[in-house]
């Protein structure tokens, strides 16, 4: 896979990768890598600390991240493939809100976290998994995964957000408006993948309501471009026609 050289061009994921000094590492290798390493650390923390309860969870995260950053880059990659209007490039690519929008949800997920529920005198979420004195790399760890998480989603949904705005403003040949089609499923794609954690939040409500919601709105909101997209492409071709 070819790697980006304009930054202001890239999400800033792709940007980390293709920055690194001295390092030429092509996208596929870096997303390899990633998987293995987190996929490493998780085994290896629950081994050493006796957390086998958590591999599955934990793993799930990893392969959800990771996926996501497959589709991040081939999103990204189809956008890019076709002639795109100035405005819409400088607001996908260059505004930084797939950042803004990963720190909104890492923030509250980490109230999550750490904050007890007064309203049902339940513990914080991480005495639940981990134990009142849980261990420091684990909680890392912890951390560093669900920002990437987090990261994804954040990127997911400004994907999500400016296709829609993509779809109502401009109007596109049919080749453009196929290629902005195959990466608005895409987009879609990432949303259902995210449910393969319903089943590790079955007894989190807030989580479980939270994610339902977040990936039904993925739905909506795509669908509704796809719809801009195709309505806009057959006026076009009916235009042409006549």
């Amino acid at each position: 896979m070819s790697r980006p050289t304009d930054f202001g061009e890239t999400w800033t994921y792709e940007s980390i990768v293709g920055a690194l000094p001295g390092i030429e590492v092509s996208t596929t290798l870096a997303l390899a890598i990633q998987l293995g390493v987190f996929e490493a650390g998780v085994v290896v923390l629950a081994w050493f600390y006796d957390l086998w309860d958590l591999v599955f969870v934990g793993s799930a995260a990893v392969f959800v991240a990771g996926i996501g950053s497959i589709e991040m880059v081939r999103v990204a990659r189809r956008i890019r493939s076709v002639d795109l209007p100035d405005a819409y490039r400088r607001l996908v690519f260059g505004s930084n809100m797939d950042v803004l929008l990963a720190v909104l949800a890492f923030c509250a997920m980490l109230t999550y976290l750490f904050v007890p529920n007064p309203a049902s005198d339940r513990a914080p979420l991480l005495d639940r998994l981990l134990g009142p004195d849980p261990p420091v790399l684990v909680v890392y760890f912890l951390l560093l995964v669900l920002w990437d998480v987090c990261y994804r989603i954040g990127t997911g949904w400004w994907a999500t957000v400016t296709a829609l705005w993509r779809s109502y403003r401009y109007r596109f040949d049919a080749d453009t408006a196929h290629t902005f089609f195959w990466a608005d499923v895409e987009t879609i794609a990432f949303g259902v993948i995210q449910l393969l954690l319903v089943p590790f939040v079955l007894d989190y409500p807030v989580l479980l309501a939270v994610l339902l919601a977040h990936v039904s709105a993925v739905l909506v909101v795509t669908s509704a471009s796809l719809w801009l997209l195709h309505t806009k492409r057959r006026a076009v071709e009916d235009a042409t026609a006549t």
